[in-house]
């Protein structure tokens, strides 16, 4: 997607570590009217699809997956990285590994969201490992809904998550690959 990479090249800066941030416009700041090409981008991408929900992880992925779920008229689930007093029940679970944070999560979601009848599409802003990825497909797995696939604002190709998401067999559709960054020189390569 041409309107994000630009975006990135103008926006976006790249810090020590592999850290893409773009918290101007996407996990921090969100620049709606860009989430809203984003939406029209990932109908156009799994129009094929039956889609009747949408799962993403807490936090970032959560504006994203909500402007997306306008253009499949259909609700938004997000996993909670923390129990909570309002989650009642039983919930599925998987453990997840932040890129970003450098921390382990578990990640729940009440069973009472997700139903074998779903047909469930997997939104997020990045793909770096794959970690996020993999928990929220086993929660779907768990619940015995289909996962139709994942739409990734941004991938980073030279970090394995993309390559270990789509060997598990999981559809990946990312709107902006990033094959390399220099934190020298502020450079971003994408795949083309």
């Amino acid at each position: 997607m041409e309107l994000l990479k630009e975006r990135i090249r103008k926006d976006g800066k790249v810090k020590e570590g592999n850290v893409l941030k773009v918290d101007s416009f996407l996990n921090h700041q969100m620049d709606v009217k860009l989430f809203i090409e984003f939406g029209k981008e990932f109908k156009k991408r799994f129009a094929d699809c039956d889609i009747n929900k949408i799962l993403t992880i807490e936090a970032s992925g959560i504006g994203v997956a909500c402007i997306v779920a306008q253009y499949f008229d259909v609700p938004v689930v997000f996993a909670k990285k923390n129990q909570t007093k309002n989650i009642a029940g039983d919930t599925y679970t998987s453990r997840v590994e932040s890129f970003t944070h450098g921390k382990v999560y578990d990640i729940l979601v009440s069973k009472e969201y997700l139903r074998p009848e779903d047909k469930v599409l997997l939104i997020d802003d990045f793909l770096a490992n794959g970690a996020a990825l993999l928990g929220l497909s086993k929660l779907v797995k768990d619940s015995g809904a289909t996962l139709v696939g994942a739409g990734i604002v941004i991938e980073k190709g030279f970090q394995d998550g993309g390559k270990i998401v789509r060997e598990s067999g999981v559809r990946v559709e990312s709107l902006a690959i990033v094959d390399a960054m220099d934190e020298k020189t502020g450079t971003v390569v994408f795949r083309e």
